[in-house]
């Protein structure tokens, strides 16, 4: 039972965590993509942005995989955590409960790994575990670049919000666009530069 046990929270686990890490990379299952996902690291202080999403989303897909196959423990559910350490971070300021929007999830897989990571694997597994040595040594390195990225996160500065000015500019440019298009006039944001090849010169 003990070994059935562990299998099916491997499988859990890690199948989510891939999951995510797909979502990340990949924008598969509905995600967001590397674009889309590196824009939200890069607001809350996590920069480049489009290189710690890629990052997040490599070390996810790649700890869950090796999670649920039982390949090379610890190192899948290490992975996990750090990963989950990072996110629960990023939600601190909401509070507990996922309701609000709070680290319930990210803490709660957090959690999971870390039992795992000391349990073990258990009987079904594909592969061995790493060595002693090699374990060790990655549960330092990981524990190290997760505090390093969670001092930079709360250290970093946040992104500079929109200012009303240049919205309403924005929506202005936008606007006076539209009225030129609709009237058959040449938009002066998407008329091209005369001298251009293929582009005729103003008479």
């Amino acid at each position: 039972m003990r070994n059935v046990t562990l299998l099916g929270t491997r499988l859990v686990v890690g199948s989510y965590m891939a999951v995510h890490g797909a979502q990340k990379l990949f924008g598969a299952f509905g995600g967001p993509g590397l674009e889309k996902a590196g824009a939200g690291f890069h607001r809350i202080g996590l920069r480049p942005g489009k290189h710690m999403a890629a990052a997040a989303g490599i070390t996810e897909l790649g700890g869950g995989v090796l999670t649920a196959a039982g390949i090379a423990d610890p190192a899948g559910p290490l992975a996990i955590m750090g990963a989950m350490t990072v996110a629960a971070t990023t939600h601190r300021a909401k509070g507990p409960l996922a309701a609000r929007g709070g680290f319930e999830l990210p803490l709660t897989n957090l959690a999971a790994a870390a039992a795992l990571a000391v349990v073990g694997p258990g009987k079904f597994r594909i592969g061995p575990s790493l060595p002693r040595p090699l374990a060790v040594a990655a549960t330092v390195g990981g524990g190290l670049l997760a505090a390093g990225l969670v001092a930079k996160m709360l250290t970093a500065a946040p992104a500079a919000p929109a200012t009303p000015a240049s919205q309403a500019e924005s929506a202005g440019q936008a606007q006076s666009a539209g009225q030129a298009e609709s009237a058959g006039q040449a938009s002066p944001l998407t008329t091209a530069p005369a001298g251009i090849p293929g582009n005729p010169r103003p008479a």
